[in-house]
């Protein structure tokens, strides 16, 4: 497994967690901080999964704005919390993280949920991010004023 996956294994980990103990991610994400300190065996994964949590946290908004938008069948409170924690992930690389190709970021996104969730939630997942690739997509192509 590379490092890139284990460390968006590590970002579920951290963006899931924070979501069912109802914590916010910034204290999520430090007693991670404490948990990678203490594992430099992990080491590698680390940065990668610290960028992410960091990225969603400072674009909470726009992230959960964008799934809100293309998910027409789920409100984005009542999705499985994994599928909520992998559209988060995958939203943050398809927006903010311009190192990720956005069929990579949905490959990947996808390839996780279905680990992670329900039989469902591939799908679910993939629809969610392709609509919303699709429209940064459109939005880019567009001349400006």
């Amino acid at each position: 497994m590379s490092a890139r996956r284990k460390a968006r294994k590590r970002a579920i980990d951290i963006l899931f967690g924070a979501d069912v103990r109802e914590t916010s991610l910034e204290d999520a994400l430090e007693a991670a901080r404490i948990v990678a300190a203490q594992e430099p065996e992990r080491g590698s994964s680390w940065p990668y999964a610290q960028q992410i949590v960091e990225g969603v946290v400072g674009h909470l908004g726009e992230i959960d704005g964008a799934i809100r938008g293309a998910s027409t069948s789920w409100p984005l409170e009542r999705m499985p919390a994994v599928d909520r924690a992998v559209l988060r992930l995958g939203v943050w690389e398809l927006l903010h993280n311009s190192e990720v190709p956005p069929a990579v970021a949905i490959s990947e996104s996808v390839e996780l949920v279905s680990e992670l969730s329900t039989e469902a939630s591939g799908g679910f997942v993939h629809g969610v991010l392709r609509s919303i690739a699709d429209t940064a997509e459109r939005e880019n192509a567009s001349p400006s004023p």
